[in-house]
């Protein structure tokens, strides 16, 4: 019987990729508000009604599509930032007979202490997805699709490129990196409820930077993505870049001091 059941459940998985599969495909075509579970089922193969039992609705498989995008792209952005992995024993470097830090793990800890390079990785890393797939893109960040409401079951997917660039600040507020952004007093009250909704550790005025680098992440790559840099920036890359190193100048976050020269 546990067979039989681990075989249903192979067999689900599999047609339930290959439904989204195909939706991501006539997605590409035709865009989200055309997007049919009858359309889907007729190439696949598939009767309307045996659709149906994975997906018993066009919004069911449109929130499906849109948490997988939040998915890849904050998997995305998390990888950015990840430490390199710890070295074992057979790639681990011979050290023997040198002083100071040893094997990889001065490097990583030099990586992981340049937070702007953290952060452009990461910026980098989303913007790369987004032009990778921008038909997945423009489901999570483009137009709302007519008459379809985003259930709560989209939020905390949709969180995890916030919380990548939260966790970059914090990692470089707990390191002495990091300098406190200017605050209008107007603004304060409002600075206090969004620092204790998603940063309690972090000074207000950088969650409110924070709030204004994520959604002017967001715009940077829409506008290279949907069109509006046509005839206006060339060098997307550099000026991408630029434009990212600028954000992280507004969060706060300081560039990593330079090693002073051993003395002889």
């Amino acid at each position: 019987m546990t067979k039989i059941r681990g075989a249903r459940e192979r067999a689900r998985i599999e047609v339930t990729a290959a439904i989204k599969d195909e939706a991501r495909r006539q997605l590409a075509a035709e865009g989200a508000a055309k997007l049919s579970l009858r359309a889907v089922a007729r190439e696949l193969g598939m009767v309307s009604s045996a659709l149906y039992r994975y997906f018993p609705s066009r919004d069911e498989l449109l929130t499906a599509l849109i948490v997988d995008a939040y998915e890849a792209v904050g998997a995305a952005a998390e990888a950015a930032i990840a430490p390199p992995p710890a070295p074992t024993a057979s790639t681990a470097p011979d050290t023997s007979g040198t002083s100071g830090t040893s094997g990889t793990s001065g490097v990583s800890a030099a990586i992981m202490t340049d937070h702007r390079a953290r952060w452009i990785a990461l910026c980098s890393a989303v913007r790369a997805w987004a032009l990778a797939h921008p038909h997945e893109y423009a489901l999570i960040y483009g137009s709302p699709v007519p008459g379809y409401a985003a259930p709560s079951d989209t939020v905390v997917p949709a969180s995890r490129v916030g919380a990548a660039m939260i966790s970059v600040a914090r990692d470089a507020h707990r390191t002495r990196g990091l300098a406190l952004p200017p605050l209008d007093d107007e603004l304060r009250v409002e600075a206090e409820r969004l620092a204790d909704q998603f940063g309690p550790d972090l000074p207000p005025s950088v969650v409110v930077a924070l709030v204004a680098a994520w959604s002017q992440l967001f715009g940077l790559i829409s506008f290279e993505l949907f069109g509006q840099f046509h005839r206006v920036v060339e060098e997307r890359d550099a000026f991408f870049t630029q434009a990212v190193r600028r954000l992280a100048h507004e969060v706060g976050l300081l560039a990593p001091l330079s090693p002073r020269p051993a003395r002889r």
